[in-house]
């Protein structure tokens, strides 16, 4: 199973996603910043990351473009994790770094699949 690392400042949202995750047999790091998400990011590799667009200290879009030029693996699937859906969001998301773009709120019962569904994409390159 691949590790992920969730970058999410709200603490009901990463609740969420984490439980989840540990559900289905994930191994999960936590941020609840960008400084750290990026530094976890170094430090343990993760195969897939979640980024929350609006965070407190950089945005989801910096974070996106720091780990895209950062030491990680080529095949390192980043998804955002937003509800900041306006138009054009989706595409600059994708413009600096990100594989995917899932919507807040999320579904439980479809947010597994969802994200599967990115990181499979990404990794059949």
């Amino acid at each position: 199973m691949p590790t992920i690392l969730i970058i999410e400042d709200n603490k009901q949202n990463m609740y969420m996603l984490s439980y989840l995750l540990e559900k289905n047999q994930y191994s999960v790091f936590k941020a609840y910043n960008g400084y750290d998400g990026l530094k976890l990011a170094s430090s343990n590799s993760p195969e897939i990351i979640l980024v929350d667009i609006q965070l407190p200290d950089m945005d989801g879009y910096t974070i996106c473009e720091k780990l895209r030029h950062s030491d990680l693996p080529k095949n390192t699937t980043i998804i955002a994790v937003t509800s900041y859906a306006m138009d054009g969001d989706k595409e600059k998301a994708m413009q600096v770094g990100a594989d995917g773009y899932i919507e807040k709120p999320i579904n439980p019962d479809t947010f597994i699949n969802q994200m599967q569904e990115v990181y499979l994409a990404k990794n059949q390159k």
